[in-house]
């Protein structure tokens, strides 16, 4: 399941040398070539009609910033696996005729084997700019689609994200006094109904972000100061991203307590919708129940469950996802309250979800996964979970279910995942279990 990977630079192609890649994509028989241009007249026909000189057929074509140079711009173009000569023959046009950097994927992927993954939490530096929109190409029914200033800004906002590598500060974002107004008047109506219809998890934190990330209705958080409080909480982190990431890479994300997270705010114009995540949605929704130890490996569960696994089952996750992390609600106390992300960030929805309208059903992975769902109205059927810690150990019950050949397990002093396939990995696993339950045993007998 290898995928040849080479970068080549002008005329040192004969120098480049080679490294592998697993495969990263979900098809078979696709090549793909990833190359960068220079902003300049032409540059783009005549790349394409090296392809059509060689009577290259192109299945799919796109493109966005360079992610290391602001003169050039990056396209990425797959073909069908029978192009294989011809394309290596593109590839050398390219690097010798063409000025800027090619990247050749040569993909191979064999029947039922396992779709790659991530490894170590660096590893998100290869999913996090592979999104499935940008943030500055919006659709035509899109609030901002018509306002060129909201469409430039979202574009600085994906510049960010682009140029985001793991380890780095995320970088602060000087918002407008519009962008604050928006903050505002969502903040304000969001918070008179979080005493009776958010979770309790979620009410005990908000306090502790608003004394120590800078929530305030006239101040739009800052991911970075949010970033190192859920460190200190629970050892989740955010991640900016450009826009929509596939199931399966946002998921991956999970499993190493790596939210990505939107920076940009939702349309002036519909102050209270926003038809995409926007900073509204992640740190008002999401952000409160990740800084929850429970909630936190609750969520974690998810992602370590979607590692490998095969496309029918990553829908299937991100179905379980929908109704728990966005739109779940869990009893508390007799009560019923919403800990989903979406419902947290709507004030319509969250209102609507504790009537006597919508259907509730007990949370169920194995049903809550087959559940049909839209996504530009009020749900129509929430999921009660009875407690995250009953929640957490269906989805792990549930997750057994999936077929790999192995199972996972995050080491949170390296932050990589290590595969337990084989004896001595379940050799330290055991040890590790040792270890832990000695310091359980003898702080018991100290409680004694």
């Amino acid at each position: 399941m290898d995928a040849a990977f080479r970068k080549v630079n002008g005329d040192n192609a004969a120098q480049q040398g080679s490294m592998y890649l697993e495969e990263r994509t979900t098809k078979s028989g696709v090549l793909s070539c990833i190359f960068s241009l220079k902003e300049e007249v032409g540059a783009l026909a005549k790349t394409l009609r090296l392809f059509e000189d060689k009577g290259i057929n192109l299945t799919h074509i796109e493109s966005r910033p360079s992610s290391t140079s602001k003169q050039e711009y990056e396209f990425l173009v797959s073909v069908d696996s029978a192009c294989t000569k011809a394309l290596e023959e593109v590839i050398e046009g390219l690097g010798t005729q063409i000025s800027g950097h090619v990247y050749e994927f040569s993909r191979n992927k064999q029947k039922d084997t396992v779709p790659w993954f991530p490894n170590h939490i660096q590893d998100m530096d290869l999913l996090a700019n592979q999104i499935l929109s940008y943030g500055s190409e919006l659709d035509s029914d899109h609030p901002g689609f018509t306002d060129s200033l909201y469409r430039a800004r979202r574009k600085e906002f994906a510049e960010i994200a682009y140029n985001y590598r793991h380890g780095e500060a995320i970088p602060r974002v000087e918002y407008t006094e519009d962008e604050k107004k928006t903050w505002r008047t969502v903040f304000k109506e969001l918070k008179t109904l979080y005493p009776t219809h958010a979770c309790h998890e979620h009410n005990r934190v908000f306090p502790l972000l608003e004394k120590y990330c800078g929530y305030k209705e006239d101040n739009i958080p800052q991911l970075e100061d949010i970033s190192r409080f859920l460190q200190s909480c629970t050892g989740f982190r955010l991640r900016p991203v450009a826009g929509l990431l596939s199931s399966r890479d946002f998921l991956a994300g999970l499993a190493f307590r790596v939210f990505h997270s939107t920076q940009y705010i939702r349309h002036g114009s519909k102050p209270m919708y926003t038809p995409e995540p926007d900073v509204c949605h992640e740190v008002l929704g999401h952000v409160p129940l990740f800084a929850d130890p429970s909630f936190a490996q609750f969520s974690q569960e998810i992602g370590l469950a979607s590692l490998g696994a095969p496309d029918d089952y990553i829908e299937k996750l991100s179905t379980v996802y929908w109704f728990t992390v966005e739109f779940g609600l869990c009893r508390q106390d007799s009560e019923i309250r919403a800990y989903g992300a979406g419902l947290l960030s709507s004030f319509g929805e969250l209102q609507y979800s504790l009537t006597d309208k919508p259907k509730l059903e007990p949370f169920n992975p194995e049903k809550t996964c087959l559940q049909t769902y839209p996504i530009t109205e009020f749900q129509p059927v929430y999921y009660v979970a009875e407690s995250f810690e009953d929640a957490k150990e269906k989805v792990r019950k549930y997750a057994a279910t999936i077929p790999r050949p192995f199972s996972v397990r995050y080491n949170p002093y390296t932050l990589s995942i290590e595969v337990l396939d084989n004896t001595q990995q379940l050799t330290n696993l055991a040890d590790t279990i040792s270890s832990e339950i000695g310091i359980l045993c003898n702080a018991l007998r100290k409680m004694e």
